[in-house]
């Protein structure tokens, strides 16, 4: 039995009445890493591992949640949102808290959610549980909320009632996905433009280092400030600069000597991220996948050298596709120093490739490499049960 069935016959058995069925899909970001906070670009695309609710409208203020995977209920009235220890409801309430600060005529819902987005795999479990209820609730009681606002309100669900200062990317990507296309975000003006990532014999791969370095947090405090203290100095001779975004390589060339070396390789990394993130859009548009790929690679050299985010797991396993016929690209995904790398990888030859990678792996650092194959696939759609 899938998930979508398995939940809905939950709700069923739970609330004895039929529900609307929803598919809010995880993500991958294939290139333009770090870039978000710096008004750049990324270039995530929906996959095909979702978390999906079974939904109902109620006719008072009371919400009663299910938690499929955890096998835990939870209850609320709109009158005791409060944040919950048991942590996952604050992802649901943080939602509904933010509909009914926008002047919403909201009332209460039974809802059960499952999924198969794995927990802690950088695929953004949390985005697809806020941006699905958004999308949900906004479709029982017929709110009319544009899908932009949607995409805002939860991820402002998540800084303000979560405590987690996300940027908007995943809940972008959640809600605008659309199958056989990525999605380049405009993180200044977040304008958007699909281009077609359509290669049939192509799988998403990703392999999970098995590590969460406790530097991650810290560390990506510490490189937001080291941007900023690179801008600043750039802005006294070049007052029209806002971000790294507006900054070119031959114009921070000329501040090398200026600037301290390690903030020098901090904002070089952005900036070239961001001239490679556009070129590589152009290789997707005449459908180079090899010039693609090797866009990753340059990424993952920047990140693991310049901008030092990278570890040395993360970094043994993009060296262990390096140079293979049939693996076009390989790269860290997400904040670093942990979790997974993305790989490009023929479909012949995955299974194969699972098994070498793995074993190597095992040998070097005493853990079982977790693999996840996934493909591009829609934003967050009401579905029906075949």
């Amino acid at each position: 039995m899938n998930v979508a069935t398995t939940v809905h016959k939950r709700f069923e058995k739970l609330y004895n009445e039929k529900p609307l069925l929803i598919r809010s899909p995880g993500r991958v970001n294939l290139i333009g890493e770090h870039t978000d906070y710096n008004e750049g670009f990324v270039l995530p695309g929906a996959i095909d591992k979702a978390i999906y609710f079974a939904i109902s409208p109620r006719d008072d203020e009371k919400c009663n949640l299910f938690a499929l995977d955890m096998n835990e209920s939870f209850e609320f009235a709109f009158s005791s949102l409060q944040f919950s220890k048991k942590h996952w409801p604050n992802y649901l309430m943080g939602v509904v808290d933010q509909i009914l600060k926008m002047g919403y005529n909201l009332k209460g819902f039974n809802c059960v959610f499952g999924g198969d987005i794995p927990m802690g795999a950088g695929m953004s479990s949390s985005a697809a549980i806020e941006a699905g209820l958004a999308f949900a609730l906004n479709n029982i009681y017929n709110l009319r909320i544009d899908k932009l606002s949607l995409v805002k309100l939860s991820q402002k669900a998540e800084n303000e009632f979560v405590g987690v200062k996300c940027g908007i990317m995943d809940q972008y990507i959640n809600i605008f996905g659309k199958y056989g296309n990525v999605l380049r975000i405009d993180c200044r003006s977040l304008e958007y433009e699909y281009f077609p990532f359509e290669f049939k014999d192509i799988s998403i791969v990703l392999f999970n280092t098995g590590v969460s370095h406790s530097l991650a947090s810290s560390e990506y405090n510490q490189r937001r400030k080291e941007c900023s203290l690179g801008i600043e100095l750039l802005k006294k001779d070049h007052s029209q600069i806002k971000s790294l975004r507006d900054v070119t390589l031959a114009m921070l060339n000329d501040y090398k000597d200026k600037l301290d070396s390690k903030i020098f390789r901090r904002c070089k990394y952005v900036v070239e991220e961001n001239d490679r993130m556009l070129k590589a859009c152009n290789s997707l548009k005449e459908k180079n996948l090899s010039q693609f790929g090797s866009f990753m690679y340059e990424t993952h050299e920047g990140l693991s050298k310049d901008y030092e985010v990278s570890c040395k797991e993360l970094d043994y396993l993009v060296e262990l596709t390096t140079g293979n016929p049939g693996i076009y690209g390989s790269r860290m995904m997400g904040g670093g120093f942990g979790g997974c790398t993305i790989n490009l990888i023929e479909n012949k030859i995955v299974e194969e490739t699972k098994k070498i990678i793995s074993k190597k792996y095992r040998q070097k650092f005493n853990i079982d490499l977790k693999t996840y194959i996934t493909s591009i696939s829609n934003g967050t759609s009401v579905i029906e049960l075949n």
